[in-house]
């Protein structure tokens, strides 16, 4: 964080006020628990409880679940409270700007919603962030339900219903009010979203599943198979996330960095290279699980060592993605002093995509592909192996 202080003496760089610092990143702090939680959910925890529960052991399945609703419901909570305070902080910003105070009485931001559009727009933008919030509204409302009896019997319903609205917060954000320009505008919409999915899916998973490890003293001597069920699938959705993140991201920098020097002599570039480091951070503690922790439950699952197995998945593997998600709410704490462009404070020329340039980002996106296909081929043949920790380790 000390690099970002020495970002208010770089030329051409505003540091963020602290209210803007807050409502961005506790807008991506409650989309990552809204889509993070439903995704995950959906992709993960449901599927590896109901082969529990297949398997003859419905016990860790139900506390597993009962969980799963109490952080969904606090989930709708934060995400209720991130988009209130994020509504107040695009008023503030509107037109000549308000006191972040003012911005907060309900009468203002009906105003702002109301505002008529622009000349040219097709529709106006407050209609824009108006369905937005309708939409975050009704996901939170869904959400927070859960904290009702009733409502929790119905938990797998309401998170496939709430998944897709979750996702909706988002992108209706990014409908422009204005046709986009060119192709370059169009792809930054896309790659800006895909940015953000992808990282609130895997952060957002990271700590629900820590959360739902936190359970382990409720849980039976065999939860270790569930929890190696559970991480297995995970790892699948994270290794997709990564590419995502990472694709999305190398565009993003090219369009708002142009040479490598920017990252440090800017005060965007040197926000942006903290939020890189931060995230090379969690890809390496992601290849820890995957080339030294997966292939150790891999193998103490095959083996039916249920005291390793329990110790890996419980304790180990919790430990690791207490780290991860430190990370993440760091990365998320620097996203706000991302701000302005690293091409316009130094005076670069702005960026243009060309057909080399597509043709380049083709090849990487394939060799990124045939890298975390051969990243799990790996952790399966040193699964196949590696000796199992011992559950005294």
């Amino acid at each position: 964080m000390n690099s970002l202080l020495l970002a208010t003496d770089t030329a051409g760089y505003t540091m963020p006020q602290t209210w803007r610092v807050l409502t961005k990143a506790g807008y991506f702090i409650g989309l990552s628990g809204a889509i993070g939680t439903t995704v995950t959910y959906a992709t993960t925890v449901r599927p590896s409880l109901k082969h529990a529960q297949e398997a003859g052991d419905p016990g860790d399945a139900v506390v597993l679940r009962s969980r799963s609703a109490s952080y969904a419901a606090w989930a709708g909570v934060v995400l209720l409270l991130a988009g209130y305070f994020q509504l107040a902080g695009r008023v503030a910003r509107a037109g000549k700007g308000m006191a972040f105070g003012d911005a907060l009485a309900p009468g203002r931001m009906w105003d702002f919603l109301q505002a008529p559009a622009a000349k040219g727009a097709w529709i106006a933008q407050g209609t824009v962030y108006l369905v937005q919030n309708l939409v975050l509204l009704a996901a939170a409302a869904a959400m927070i339900a859960l904290f009702l009896p009733a409502a929790r019997r119905h938990l797998d319903r309401i998170v496939l219903a709430v998944l897709p609205a979750a996702l909706a917060v988002t992108l209706i954000a990014a409908v422009p009010a204005t046709a986009p320009a060119d192709l370059d505008r169009w792809l930054d919409l896309f790659l800006n979203q895909t940015h953000i999915v992808s990282g609130t899916v895997w952060l957002g998973g990271l700590a629900l599943l820590v959360a739902l490890a936190g359970a382990r003293a409720g849980l039976g001597a065999g939860a270790g198979v569930l929890w190696a069920e559970i991480w297995r699938r995970f790892s699948l959705v994270a290794l997709v996330c990564v590419g995502a993140v990472v694709l999305s991201g190398l565009w993003l920098s090219w369009k708002h960095v142009g040479a490598v020097s920017q990252l440090w002599t800017t005060g965007y570039g040197i926000a942006l290279l903290v939020k890189i480091l931060l995230v090379l951070g969690l890809i390496t503690a992601g290849a820890f699980n995957q080339f030294w922790l997966m292939p150790r439950i891999a193998r103490a699952r095959r083996a039916d060592d249920t005291a390793s197995l329990r110790h890996l998945t419980l304790r180990h593997f919790p430990l690791v993605v207490w780290g991860e998600v430190a990370l993440g709410v760091a990365v998320l704490a620097v996203v706000p002093f991302i701000t302005g462009s690293a091409r316009s404070e130094a005076g670069s020329a702005k960026a243009v995509s060309s057909g080399s340039l597509f043709a380049a980002g083709a090849a990487m996106a394939l060799a990124l592909a045939v890298s975390l296909y051969a990243t799990a081929k790996a952790s399966e043949a040193l699964a196949r192996r590696s000796p199992a920790i011992p559950a005294t380790a």
